[in-house]
């Protein structure tokens, strides 16, 4: 088999890592024992010229003037490091040199961390280096999807001498680009506006962002893609890297003295203690090349996440309804059984109970108290929740032969002092000393570090999913960390939160889980690994969420993502849009539902709903299962379309939309892209048409207010 052919060719010199379309190359330089990078992008085969030596001419010598792979600190690379370890003595000098290598089949998973997986679609090379001064050792793992182009990569250290040291940061993946000009695109926001796109130039120095608030935030996503200038959504080359990690990160962008970019991707907050015999082992990068744009970054990144780290990733998302924005706290069993009643009239499949039904010595009647007290609230519900969701799960959805399902909200990792575990565990909280006690919304959060406080969130959630018939938790979290006790203490919450993640959804693998963190505050891939959607943003007004989707869309498939139909004017902007685009905003995601009180809507509204329902049923499998193609942006235009198209090329849907009216003009044409140009498809059952002409021509469609909307099927023949 030769190099070209293989997924992995290695040596023990040269490393050579091949997708379809990419390639990643490294060889070890054999004076100095340091590894460094040839090439990451378009497939190449055969050898590689040997470069020109850089000159040393100047303030800095060779170790800043060279694409390394793994580069430390204190040893004249002035660039951001890798790796900087606090060494027994004080310093932070490191010095690992190539030691050897192995090859496996398939993706070894992560100890402790969520992490990618496959099988015979994957080819993992392990990179052992050694620090013969410290008796430190490095390993470097690189897994190759090659169908989708990926290569992920994560890294560890292991303390093999008799002594304590510090790691005080460990980039997941550190990558040196050519001299080039960049430009670089990140997904930033805050409450309620999360994942806006942002893009800019990458100039000298370091450009850098990332989340100092415990987890990945709303604030910036973990996630960067790397693009030339001339590169577009559908055309030119691009990179893009995901870390899979719901803590602290950071992503630094640097372009050197020399010219040279460097990407360097990982957690933040490490400070982390490493004594003799031990591992710290960083969470994973997926990085991912592109000939087709940003898009091709994305649909590559769906099918990872949806086939190779969602443990679970379920067909069954059954249309629900929310109480949170219809009813708030003010809910009890009467009021609950009503809203049950209405839904499913409706052709609602499920009923989700949101805040405000627990606590009994701190009733949770508002945000001020109860949290950490599971226990329903006896004056709001004196039956308890088993006989309730018996009563609710007894009625008959209309038109349809199941009957309603019933879920929960919860929030388990935070606390209010106004509550029976904390006047019993104030020790529980993440606290620093005599310092104050900071509450955001009246909480405090668990410091879920330690294995008690861990034991007790997970013997609380599976008391109450053991009680009663309840097939959908969505799990909440509403503040950031402070009062961190220890440097290391914000990755051991992250370790501490993916065990009683994995213990949960293990142990309940019928249930559908939802994240949530004030909306998209905790929308990362390691969240994805346990549940297989996500609450997108707290916005529901349907044209904030246009941008938030599409934003969100750029790393995550719209299968993660949940969208619901909110009331008008909009509890966020005040905005009244037309009910059917709000509904088709929303029947882009994933989980599609309503977040309102039927008897409160108009009897026209209340007549479409069923209707809208069905169409979102309709449209779900190829949401879920399909690509996605971001035809034209909001950023861009005041026209946003996107297509998806299902696995198999036979069927596909294009929503697109009007944000402003355009009045006495001539309308844009939407071009298609992703068909099959030599095939014939159906149109909302016109046609047929060739593929070739939808995507070169396109379609027209004519609206003639603002916040409009359609829904195309295709259909391929």
């Amino acid at each position: 088999m030769t190099e070209a052919t293989q997924t992995i060719a290695a040596d023990g010199h040269s490393f050579s890592l091949n997708g379809h379309n990419v390639s990643y190359r490294f060889h070890v330089d054999k004076d100095t024992g340091d590894l460094r990078l040839d090439h990451f992008g378009g497939s190449i085969t055969g050898p590689i010229p040997t470069d020109p030596e850089p000159v040393v001419d100047g303030w800095t010598g060779m170790p800043d003037r060279v694409r390394r792979e793994f580069p430390d600190a204190g040893r004249g690379d002035f660039r951001v490091p890798a790796v900087r370890i606090r060494q027994a003595e004080g310093h932070t000098v490191s010095a690992f040199k190539y030691r050897s290598y192995k090859v496996v089949d398939g993706k070894p998973g992560l100890s402790g961390l969520p992490a990618t997986f496959g099988s015979e679609e994957a080819k993992t090379l392990v990179v052992s280096l050694y620090d013969e001064y410290s008796d430190l050792e490095a390993a470097l793992t690189y897994t190759v999807f090659s169908d989708l182009d990926v290569i992920v990569r994560s890294a560890s250290i292991t303390n093999s001498s008799d002594k304590s040291v510090t790691i005080e940061s460990l980039a997941s993946l550190n990558v040196d680009f050519p001299v080039e000009e960049f430009e670089m695109i990140g997904l930033r926001g805050d409450w309620a506006r999360e994942a806006h796109r942002q893009r800019r130039k990458v100039d000298y120095g370091v450009q850098s962002f990332g989340s100092m608030t415990g987890f990945s935030s709303h604030l910036h996503n973990p996630f960067l893609a790397l693009v030339h200038p001339s590169t577009t959504e559908s055309q030119g080359e691009a990179w893009g890297f995901s870390l899979v990690y719901s803590g602290s990160f950071t992503i630094h962008v640097e372009k050197g003295s020399q010219g040279l970019t460097r990407v360097s991707v990982g957690a933040n907050q490490l400070s982390w203690s490493l004594k003799a015999g031990e591992t710290l082992t960083s969470p994973e990068c997926v990085s991912v090349y592109s000939v087709n744009g940003v898009g091709g970054i994305s649909r590559s990144l769906h099918r990872l996440y949806r086939n190779h780290l969602m443990k679970t990733s379920p067909q069954d998302r059954p249309v629900l309804l929310n109480s949170w924005e219809g009813l708030y706290f003010n809910i009890d069993q009467d009021r609950m059984i009503k809203l049950a009643e209405e839904s499913a009239a409706l052709g609602v499949k499920l009923l989700v109970m949101d805040d405000g039904w627990f606590g009994k010595d701190y009733p949770r009647t508002s945000d001020a108290a109860g949290l950490g007290d599971w226990i329903p609230n006896p004056d709001r519900f004196p039956d308890g929740l088993a006989p309730l969701v018996d009563k609710i799960t007894a009625i008959k959805v209309a038109n349809s032969s199941v009957t309603l399902r019933f879920g929960i909200w919860v929030e388990p990792e935070m606390v209010n002092p106004q509550s029976s575990l904390y006047q019993q565990h104030p020790d529980w909280v993440l606290h620093a000393g005599r310092y104050p006690r900071t509450e955001q919304r009246n909480q405090l959060v668990l410091n879920l570090g330690l294995p008690e406080v861990q034991e007790y969130i997970i013997t609380s959630i599976s008391t109450i999913l053991n009680g009663a018939d309840i097939t959908y938790v969505k799990w909440d979290h509403n503040r950031g960390l402070a009062e961190i006790p220890s440097p290391s203490a914000n990755h051991a919450y992250i370790l501490g939160m993916y065990h009683v993640f994995d213990v949960l959804t293990s142990r309940f693998p019928d249930v559908l889980w939802e994240g949530c963190a004030s909306g998209g505050g905790r929308f990362d891939p390691g969240i994805l690994q346990y549940f297989p959607q996500v609450w997108t943003s707290d916005d529901s007004d349907a044209v904030e969420r246009i941008f938030i989707q599409f934003g969100t869309s750029i790393a995550y498939p719209a299968s993660s993502m949940a969208g619901h139909i909110s009331s008008v004017p909009n509890h966020q902007t005040g905005r009244t849009t037309p009910l059917t685009f709000r509904a088709h905003i929303a029947m882009m995601c994933g989980s599609f539902g309503l977040e309102l009180v039927p008897s409160e809507m108009k009897d026209d509204e209340k007549k479409a709903i069923p209707g809208l329902i069905a169409l979102a049923e309709r449209v779900n499998p190829i949401v879920l299962n399909g690509d996605m193609w971001r035809l034209s942006l909001p950023e861009e235009s005041n026209w946003p379309a996107a297509l998806f198209i299902s696995e198999d090329g036979n069927e596909a849907v294009l929503f697109f939309f009007q944000l402003s009216p355009l009045v006495n003009h001539a309308m844009p044409r939407v071009k298609l892209q992703g068909l099959d140009g030599q095939a014939m498809y159906r149109v909302d059952g016109q046609g047929p048409f060739s593929g070739s002409m939808l995507m070169n021509l396109g379609l027209q469609y004519s609206f003639t207010t603002d916040y409009a909307s359609k829904v195309v099927f295709l259909e391929r023949v």
